[in-house]
């Protein structure tokens, strides 16, 4: 409880009174006489405010909330009581995210409910739990405030950015659409995919004869297959201590996790089915499906991930992988890797080069951009440029030795990574290489 600036301005001009009566003693009777009613009346409206009830906090509805968008929060407020009440309100929202609407000033008659909207722009993703809200609950006078907590415990879920993915995914839509007037060409004795039965040419190996239909039709008949076009698409996310970098206020694993979507949206348009494992930090595995609901999966599965402290395992990751699918896919690995990974990761490439084919997308911090294209002024400025452009061209020299053991290999910024990818992934499954 503390008063509230009517009753300050009261007890101040009454104080004021009190040393005028100092000097003038007839004034003495009023400052007693105001005190005493002053005093009768803070006691009676701070006894009025203990007994007065809350109000109850009936619920809190909100949409996607999407990391760096503005969403809506509604919560629901109700006045059980018999008298009005008079409140300041503000949402236990996550102290991190920027809110507009609030604090909000409120009055509730008695017996009624009201609705109470404000935006709320998310700076992480995850899950979030919000315990309650808190009010300021006025006195019937006015003259004291109370602070009190509504309690009703519920999570904000915030996914990453599904309007960026979009914005990313939209040259490779329209790229479909201009393509959906193309044949699909059949081959003959090659593919995965049952096209027809037709008569058997020379040339067709004898494992393409249908037996049962040849001994129906009383000559050869052989079995036409077309190209396959559905394949499987699986991500080997990192999530370990390397993706916590930063990059214009987004993490690695942000900008990783806009792209694995991006591509994912993409393929499940061409009809490719997706799955996704992670390592590093968090184990999750989803196995890769091309039905409606892969992209609503695939979100419950990443929204929250979050980098963690661990060093990550590229080759005992490609282990699991190799258990989990037994199918051929290509298998997009998004990392950051140093120096000391690159034995690793160079098993990890021949592991799963086996049987799948591999892209690994290896992200670098920009600063590195920067410092080459900064003035050099001094002797620091020049050794900081000579260990960049060493470190690069270590990197380089690892880039190549992944690109010999077949390894589609990436080295960009996170910023380019959506884009990149997609690109990548189109141009991989135009030339057939599945």
């Amino acid at each position: 409880m503390r008063p509230r600036t009517p009753l300050v301005v009261a007890l101040v001009g009454w104080t004021s009174l009190g040393l005028a009566a100092a000097w003038l003693p007839q004034a003495g009777l009023l400052w007693q006489g105001v005190g005493i009613l002053l005093g009768a009346c803070a006691a009676a409206d701070l006894l009025a405010l203990v007994r007065l009830p809350s109000p109850e906090l009936r619920g809190r509805m909100h949409g996607v909330l999407l990391l760096g968008a503005p969403g809506r929060v509604r919560l629901t407020l109700a006045n059980p009581s018999l008298r009005h009440l008079r409140f300041r309100l503000h949402d236990l929202h996550p102290s991190m995210f920027a809110v507009q609407g609030l604090p909000r000033e409120i009055t509730l008659e008695a017996g009624t409910t009201a609705q109470i909207d404000y935006r709320l722009t998310p700076s992480q993703r995850g899950s979030f739990a919000v315990p309650g809200c808190e009010i300021a609950l006025r006195s019937p006078l006015g003259l004291w405030v109370g602070r009190r907590t509504l309690t009703l415990s519920t999570t904000l879920q915030v996914f990453p950015n599904l309007a960026r993915i979009g914005r990313d995914a939209l040259p490779a839509m329209q790229d479909r659409r201009t393509c959906t007037g193309e044949r699909r060409r059949s081959r003959r004795g090659e593919g995965a995919e049952f096209l027809q039965l037709r008569d058997y040419h020379r040339g067709d190996g004898l494992r393409r004869i249908d037996w049962k239909a040849t001994a129906r039709m009383r000559k050869l008949i052989a079995r036409e297959y077309e190209d396959e076009r559905d394949r499987h698409l699986v991500f080997l996310l990192d999530t370990g201590r390397r993706m916590r970098h930063r990059d214009a206020d987004r993490s690695h694993l942000d900008e990783a996790l806009s792209a694995l979507l991006t591509v994912a949206f993409v393929a499940i348009a061409y009809g490719d089915a997706v799955g996704l494992m992670t390592y590093g930090g968090s184990r999750r595995w989803c196995a890769p499906r091309k039905e409606a609901q892969t992209m609503r999966r695939l979100l419950e599965q990443v929204y929250d991930i979050q980098p963690s402290l661990e060093v990550s395992d590229p080759l005992q990751a490609a282990r699991e992988l190799l258990h989990r699918m037994p199918r051929r896919a290509l298998v997009v690995m998004i990392t950051n890797s140093r120096d000391e990974d690159q034995s690793g990761l160079e098993l990890a490439a021949r592991l799963l080069g086996r049987r799948h084919l591999l892209m690994v997308a290896d992200l670098r911090e920009s600063a590195l951009d920067r410092s080459l294209e900064s003035e050099i002024t001094d002797l620091p400025g020049a050794l900081r440029l000579h260990a960049v452009h060493g470190w690069l061209a270590t990197r380089r020299h690892h880039r190549e030795r992944l690109r010999h053991l077949g390894v589609e290999i990436l080295d960009l910024l996170p910023a380019q990574l959506p884009g990149a990818l997609v690109e990548r992934y189109l141009a991989i499954k135009r030339a057939g290489r599945l």
